[in-house]
């Protein structure tokens, strides 16, 4: 066993990032003052969205996101079993239930003819879903203009999961521009792109939608004289119209938000250098390398391989043990949700979406990140090459 673990995936924090902190714990504001604007901005900047609302995490941003299309009692959510539980326990906050598409075999996204075949037997039962939230895998972007097409002849919202794909196109357009959605996620966890510590944000174009959101974050809780109920006491007064609550973001993880998203564009594109670099090392090996749509920019979040099982002689389990082993800190992304108990417990079952169950069967999450050294790289390629060859 190695002593110097090779993670999968880790932030990069620079003197800047340490300055930007330590500049807000000296100021007057530890929450709720200039950064956290500052930040929104940084995002409407960097998407061409009209409006940013940064969370405490992106788990936040989902379920206001959801609040804020109406989702409720009696409403269904679809998404893709191949992601995080929190795109699917979004719905469930708010009362609805979730129901899920299965996985496009090559890019892992939610697959926009599956989905099509299931909102046309969904039409025939009168079960339509309310709203689909789409993960843009690995920052792969979906296929948008496909699914935004169907959310316009079916009749549902979409949201965008892109926790995984800030700095990512499509199409020209970066993620986040909500060109062919309601809202955009964003995630900030410390193994994402761009990192606050912890922390999402939601972006629109919509007003009505933000304007909701921002209720939502905070308590339900306005100063705007124009929304309140009763004419205002005074300069203090605030009313709580609606019921919220507390997802708001700190001072201090918004300007190191504001500090990592000056070094967006490079982060992503270290990622890019040293995919292509997998891309070139592995290319001989008995596995599936992650494949790029044309006319897309991956934010490339997580380099994900496929092991061809019939041409090796280990197991999935073997293989990421051994990694492990070697000190290669391998991750699975994701096991499928609708596999987990809570939701076996709905009556989903093994067998409901076989093309995601089979990519749970092969994949493997290799090591990727911005600071990642190219001895670093090398420790990676050996030993999954020598592994695979045994």
């Amino acid at each position: 066993m190695t002593n110097h673990v090779i993670p999968y995936g880790k932030q990069t924090i620079s003197q800047a990032d340490i300055d930007a902190v330590v500049d807000v714990l000296k100021s007057d504001w530890l929450t709720q003052g200039p950064k956290v604007p500052a930040f929104e901005q940084s995002l409407v900047a960097a998407t061409g969205a009209k409006f940013a609302l940064a969370v405490n995490s992106a788990t936040s941003a989902l379920h206001i996101a959801c609040l804020a299309l109406g989702l409720g009692q009696g409403d269904s959510l679809w998404t893709t079993p191949i992601t995080f539980v929190a795109s699917a326990n979004c719905a469930l906050y708010c009362g609805a239930s979730v129901d899920f598409v299965d996985i496009n075999p090559t890019t892992y996204n939610l697959c926009p003819t599956a989905l099509k075949e299931k909102l046309i037997k969904a039409k025939q039962q009168g079960s339509l879903p309310n709203v689909v939230v789409v993960v843009h895998l690995c920052g792969q972007p979906c296929d948008m203009k496909a699914i935004h097409a169907l959310s316009i002849e079916y009749g549902f919202k979409v949201i965008e999961d892109a926790s995984h794909a800030i700095g990512g196109r499509y199409q020209g357009q970066a993620i986040g521009s909500c060109e062919y959605s309601d809202i955009t996620v964003f995630s900030f966890h410390p193994v994402k792109i761009v990192t606050t510590a912890e922390g999402g944000a939601a972006l629109t174009n919509d007003q009505a939608l933000a304007d909701k959101m921002q209720l939502y974050r905070s308590h339900g809780i306005t100063r705007d004289e124009s929304l309140m109920e009763n004419t205002s006491h005074g300069p203090w007064y605030y009313e709580q119209i609606d019921l919220g609550f507390n997802y708001r973001m700190t001072e201090l993880q918004a300007a190191l938000g504001v500090s990592q998203m000056k070094r967006l564009s490079e982060f992503v594109a270290a990622r890019h250098q040293l995919a292509a670099r997998y891309n070139e090392k592995l290319a001989d090996l008995p596995i599936t390398l992650p494949s790029q749509l044309p006319h897309t920019y991956s934010g490339l979040h997580l380099y994900v391989i496929r092991l061809h099982l019939d041409k090796i002689t280990k197991s999935h389990q073997q293989v990421f043990k051994e990694l492990r082993e070697a000190g290669i800190a391998v991750n699975v992304h994701y096991i499928p949700v609708h596999l987990q108990p809570y939701y076996q417990k709905m009556g989903f079952k093994a067998g409901d979406y076989p093309e995601a169950e089979r990519y749970y069967t092969e994949a493997i999450s290799i090591p990727m990140f911005h600071g990642m050294t190219l001895d670093q790289q090398d420790s990676v390629i050996t030993a999954l090459t020598t592994i695979l060859a045994d």
